[in-house]
């Protein structure tokens, strides 16, 4: 079964192409499920204060009385409340996907939605995550004269460096000039005001979500997607929004930028698209997966269009020089510009290898370097250092393989070299040495523009939901716990079972039995 096709201009049919009033949408199921979801993010915002990555002193909830919500039973009921709110969201995303199976919600009303959710959680202090302190903490440092490529944030002593996360204190930024830029401009700002810093680079990423709202319905359209789809699978996505708005990571930006180029290029706005591409690879380098792609995108163009005015296409070696040539010429003016304006040079590129650090079974050199040592050490006495250097260099090679036969593979069409982006996103995802959950939203905003299967889409939900689920609040991993990876597990089966199923688990009352057993072609018109 694949997605139901939307109206021509995007609206589901049973709308009529004629969006409903707000007392009207909030009346109907989707609009229960966003209020829902508006909940449970007050929720996490709230819970937040008490067990999400606070600041390590933190004399703003002292001077509030709210001190206690850190320790104690004040931090098990923070993480309570945390935990039911993040589940709530869920809960609301898939009641929300069953409306969109069934087109009894509109684009339009999707995207009200997103502000909805969105909106608590930008006075939220960063959760699952303490990325954000090392984004203040580089941008001080170029704030202060220093080269962030060159030294880490501990060569910068004060406030921001004491909240940065031990194991990137010393570690040299790994983005790009923008985003150096943005952590110069906001702690010029700010000061060493961790709270006001937070919250004005929380506001930075929020073009990169405008963008993505606006990007992916025209993406999906020109795909063969549905839009709906698109903007519930990659928009509304609790991953999405609780870890790169409510987490404050560059995903949001970056992503928000690729996809939007990508959707120029498709649209034959070929310098526009390779620019905001380029200014995505100067905030994180993974966007400049997209540009070797999007050279065949420009050929294909190129070679119509002559066909189409009565030409003889250039031959395509000749067409490739010349769309490749003038592809990197907008990169490299737009990459030089943020990096002269930034005055840093090129040295975050080995800083990329930073992320080695991070060891968790999200990444398949782990996967194989745990297996190894695990089966292998009552007799060989293997540890995972050295086991791990050799998995990692083994994935690398294979990595590197695969994206230039992938790359040489997708390109006859179009359709063909976006599928492309998609398949060297997951091989990088996969294959790198470290993985983090909010890593699978870069292919994951690419895969929404495409048809998918209902059964497809409940794999997405089931993963989405695992992997919201296996970090804590305070950005510590719960991979390694057993009982919460058991949990996660639980739930994300349930949220992927719910979104064909109303009630999986056959809690109801007898007389919602026709509901919980209705099929997602019956949901339109099954309330529960």
């Amino acid at each position: 079964m694949t997605s139901p096709t939307p109206a021509a201009d995007g609206r589901p049919a049973t709308t009529g192409g004629r969006p409903r009033a707000i007392a009207d949408f909030l009346r109907c199921d989707a609009g229960h499920a966003a209020v829902l979801g508006f909940i449970g993010a007050v929720m996490i915002t709230f819970g937040g204060f008490g067990s999400g990555a606070v600041r390590r002193q933190d004399p703003l909830l002292e001077d509030l009385h709210l001190s206690w919500l850190r320790f104690g039973h004040g931090l098990v009921l923070s993480t309570a409340i945390v935990w039911i709110g993040v589940l709530l969201m869920i809960a609301a995303w898939v009641r929300l996907g069953r409306a969109v199976l069934a087109d009894d919600v509109t684009v339009g009303e999707l995207r009200w939605t997103v502000p909805a959710w969105t909106a608590p959680m930008l006075l939220a202090v960063p959760m699952f995550s303490r990325d954000a302190f090392s984004y203040l903490a580089q941008g001080a440092l170029l704030r202060d004269g220093y080269d962030p490529y060159a030294v880490g944030p501990v060569a910068n002593p004060g406030v921001l460096l004491d909240n940065v996360s031990n194991v990137w204190t010393t570690t040299t930024a790994p983005y790009g000039p923008i985003s150096l830029l943005l952590g110069q401009g906001i702690t010029t700002i700010t000061g060493d005001n961790v709270i006001a810093g937070t919250m004005l680079l929380r506001l930075t990423m929020l073009p990169g979500l405008a963008l993505m709202m606006w990007a992916l319905p025209r993406l999906a359209r020109q795909l063969g997607g549905n839009p709906a789809v698109a903007l519930w699978l990659a928009v509304l996505n609790p991953l999405i929004l609780i870890h790169l708005i409510g987490g404050v990571h560059n995903e949001m930006l970056m992503v928000g930028l690729m996809v939007a180029g990508i959707t120029l290029v498709l649209d034959r706005h070929h310098v526009a698209g390779i620019a905001l591409v380029a200014l995505g690879v100067a905030v994180k380098a993974m966007a400049g997966v997209a540009l070797p792609f999007l050279v065949w995108i420009w050929m294909i163009h190129e070679r119509d269009r002559a066909r189409d005015e009565g030409r003889e296409p250039p031959s395509p070696l000749a067409l490739f020089a010349r769309t490749a040539g003038a592809g990197v010429g907008v990169f490299a003016a737009i990459f030089a510009a943020a990096s002269l304006i930034a005055g840093v040079g090129l040295g975050w590129l080995t800083a990329l290898s930073g992320s080695a650090k991070i060891i968790n079974w999200l990444s398949l050199p782990t996967i194989m370097a745990h297996a190894v040592t695990v089966g292998t050490s009552w007799f060989t006495g293997l540890r995972l250092g050295p086991v791990l250097e050799v998995t990692r260099a083994i994935c690398a090679v294979a990595m590197v393989v695969i994206l230039v036969a992938v790359w040489w593979r997708f390109r006859k069409t179009p359709r063909q070299a976006v599928l492309g982006i998609l398949v060297a996103l997951v091989v990088i995802v996969v294959l790198s040495p470290a993985a983090l959950p909010w890593y699978y939203s870069w292919p994951l905003a690419i895969a929404a523009g495409f048809a998918m299967s209902t059964t497809t889409l409940v794999i997405l939900v089931g993963l989405s939901t695992w992997l919201m689920l296996v970090f804590q609040p305070d950005g510590s991993i719960g991979l390694y716990t057993l009982p919460h990876v058991l949990l996660a597990t639980f739930a994300a089966v349930v949220a992927a079972r719910s979104l064909v199923t109303v009630d999986p688990l056959r809690i109801r009352s007898v007389s919602s039995t026709a509901a919980a057993d209705a099929p997602v072609s019956d949901l339109a018109t099954v309330r529960d």
